[in-house]
């Protein structure tokens, strides 16, 4: 077996790091190429993550350097694993003791966009993209990440082309919804048996019935924003809604179905005074299959910003039900 010939190390701790790939590249000029994007991606964030950001080139006009072409060749017509380089990834996290995850941690689910003109790039379309919040022309993607109190780092990820680059649109066997990306990913989790809580995800994921059957049917616990305006069939005189179920609970008296005080600590180490609610109505209830749990910084005003409606399928404290999940307090809904 011939001998590997160096590489310019990458800086400082970084090359430790970098060597734990250096078997899955058989050229030198990879094992180069992929400290140079390690290099590129910790740089400062006031740079983009173009290309030719990412090779410290100048922009637009440094692309013919050579540094970038260097790079460009790297990522995009170097013959390496990108799934297998992912898998080595996450298996150098888990070997280290503090970003090994554990199962007091949350699978987050979520999802992410850039804007992009034209329409020769792969996957792009108008679409609702989060980076700024509205429906424009870019590309979109749906990835799984996992976190506790201390850290986060992404898991995997998969790309959501809009219906019109199939043949047949959404009626097209090969489209995708983004919850059934989703629903993807938390089974790719499963199978790389990273331990989790519950999967977590905000309103677009926790109003979709057809996700939350999914999670139920695979035997995953969850909690999921929910939407105030989330209603459903009631008599009248009966509280219809979350919001309104959250707006007729008396709070600052001491009795069951009033708001209770909640001490929030946060990553940065301050806290926060909030009320949490177990509200009961409809589908949901401390004896039922679902919970909902309310958060609010005042129960008096429900701002919007900073009041939750949480649904979880995970069962609360003494429920007389067996239930295949962990009971978990009100306290413990909301932290996660």
């Amino acid at each position: 077996m011939s001998h590997r010939l160096p590489v310019p190390p990458a800086p400082g701790p970084l090359e430790a790091y970098a060597q734990a790939f250096d078997d899955l590249f058989t050229k030198r000029t990879q094992r180069a190429g992929f400290r140079r994007y390690l290099e590129g991606l910790l740089m400062p964030t006031e740079r983009n993550k173009t290309l030719t950001g990412l090779a410290n080139t100048e922009p637009g006009r440094g692309a013919p350097h050579a540094t970038a072409q260097r790079l460009q060749w790297f990522l995009t017509e170097s013959p390496w694993a990108p799934e297998a380089l992912n898998q080595r990834r996450l298996a150098v996290l888990g070997q280290t003791p503090a970003p090994a995850p554990h199962a007091g941690g949350v699978l987050v689910v979520d999802e992410t966009g850039d804007r992009k003109w034209g329409t020769k790039t792969a996957h792009v379309g108008r679409q609702y993209l989060g980076s700024i919040g509205k429906i424009d022309n870019g590309v979109g993607a749906v990835s799984s990440l996992w976190a506790d109190d201390n850290i986060y780092y992404p898991l995997e990820g998969e790309p959501y082309p809009p219906a019109h680059w199939f043949a047949k649109g959404q009626a097209d066997s090969a489209f995708r919804t983004k919850p059934a990306i989703a629903i993807e990913l938390v089974k790719q989790a499963q199978a790389l048996t990273v331990p989790f809580r519950a999967v977590v995800a905000d309103a677009f994921y926790g109003s979709h019935l057809g996700l939350r059957g999914d999670l139920a049917t695979l035997g995953v616990p969850y909690v999921l924003a929910e939407k105030p305006s989330h209603a459903w069939w009631h008599r009248e005189g009966e509280g219809g809604s979350a919001y309104a179920l959250a707006q007729a609970a008396p709070w600052q008296v001491a009795q069951p179905g009033a708001w209770q005080p909640l001490l929030r600590r946060f990553r940065a180490g301050h806290t926060e005074r909030w009320w949490a609610l177990e509200a009961e109505g409809g589908a949901y209830g401390r004896a039922k299959a679902e919970r909902l749990v309310i958060a609010s910084t005042d129960p008096a005003t429900l701002p919007e910003a900073t009041t939750w409606y949480l649904v979880t399928n995970l069962p609360a404290p003494g429920a007389l039900a067996p239930w295949p999940h962990a009971p978990a307090a009100v306290a413990e809904v909301v932290r996660l």
